[in-house]
């Protein structure tokens, strides 16, 4: 569901873009600059792939005692980034007069080179943004659906063609006001997320600094009060070992691990689409849970502000 609604959104804004340059070049016979325009989307389309490998390389290779960091800070910044999306989308979805604007002045100016650079930065940018989103969906649920992600870039792809090269009269509004509220939860679990991470890197150096002390007499008992039980707002659906064998539909044997998981948690069928779309987790601290609501609420008054 994420890659679909990511990759509609950005490659429908990048697709009308293209279209628009497209039809101003076909209509002015600039048919030089029509060849730049494509080989610019090619470059520009290459150019953000290599962008998504070495941001999703970057965090997988870091090294595992500064990975939590970097993945939380990198959370809070894409939540950040969706919800300026969310808001200037609205307000600026491919404006026909100045994007005819910025090419008629960039073909009279510099010719192919000039068209080649406007398309290319344009592409690039809605590339970089896809590709931000879709490393942080991703990590938060360990998978990806090339189904949804190719489907959306067909679709959009597809309304962006019917739109400026067939004149076809299609209300973009509605299909971004509802894209839009799903990317609101879908920030809220990233901060949510970001915020998990960033505790279990706090944890963790805790835990050393407690280990290190634990190893003089001295620090023997300081090191032993920092193995307190964490404390959850609620642990439920977990899993069970293979002794213990639940009989219930509700739980499926995890290959990996050898456990019995629950469909609801974190890491079951259900519950990993459920936390990869709106940040569900089944053992939440309660700073998540208190930062998930306030992100929430603040995307809703975001996205009512945008699509009032």
């Amino acid at each position: 569901m994420n890659e679909f609604i990511i990759t509609f959104r950005e490659s429908l804004e990048a697709a009308l873009i293209v279209g628009i340059i497209y039809a101003v070049l076909d209509k002015n016979n600039l048919h030089s600059q029509k060849k730049q325009l494509w080989i610019s989307v090619i470059i520009a389309i290459l150019v953000s792939a290599v962008l998504g490998v070495v941001l999703f390389e970057g965090l997988k290779q870091a090294p595992e005692g500064t990975r939590e960091l970097l993945e939380g800070v990198f959370m809070y910044i894409t939540a950040a980034l969706l919800y300026y999306v969310i808001f200037w989308m609205s307000k600026t979805l491919a404006s026909r007069e100045v994007i005819t604007n910025q090419t008629t002045s960039a073909a009279a100016k510099s010719g192919n080179l000039g068209i080649f650079m406007l398309v290319f930065f344009a592409i690039v940018r809605e590339g970089f943004e896809t590709a931000l989103f879709l490393v942080a969906s991703t990590s938060i649920d360990n998978s990806f659906s090339y189904v949804g992600f190719f489907t959306g870039i067909l679709i959009a792809v597809l309304i962006g063609y019917l739109i400026v090269i067939q004149g076809k009269k299609i209300q973009l509004r509605p299909f971004f006001k509802y894209t839009s509220l799903l990317l609101v939860f879908f920030a809220a679990g990233m901060v949510a997320y970001g915020t998990h991470e960033l505790h279990e890197y706090l944890e963790e150096r805790e835990h050393s600094k407690a280990a290190i002390e634990a190893t003089t007499l001295e620090g023997a008992v300081e090191g032993a009060e920092h193995e307190e039980a964490e404390e959850y707002v609620y642990n439920i659906f977990k899993p069970k070992t293979a002794d213990e064998n639940p009989s219930s539909a509700w739980y499926k044997l995890d290959s990996e691990s050898g456990d019995y998981i629950h469909l609801l948690n974190d890491k079951g069928l259900v519950g990993s689409f459920i936390k990869g779309l709106f940040g569900y987790n089944s053992n939440p601290i309660m700073i998540e849970v208190i930062l998930w609501f306030v992100a929430l609420i603040f995307g809703l008054m975001v996205w009512r502000k945008a699509y009032r």
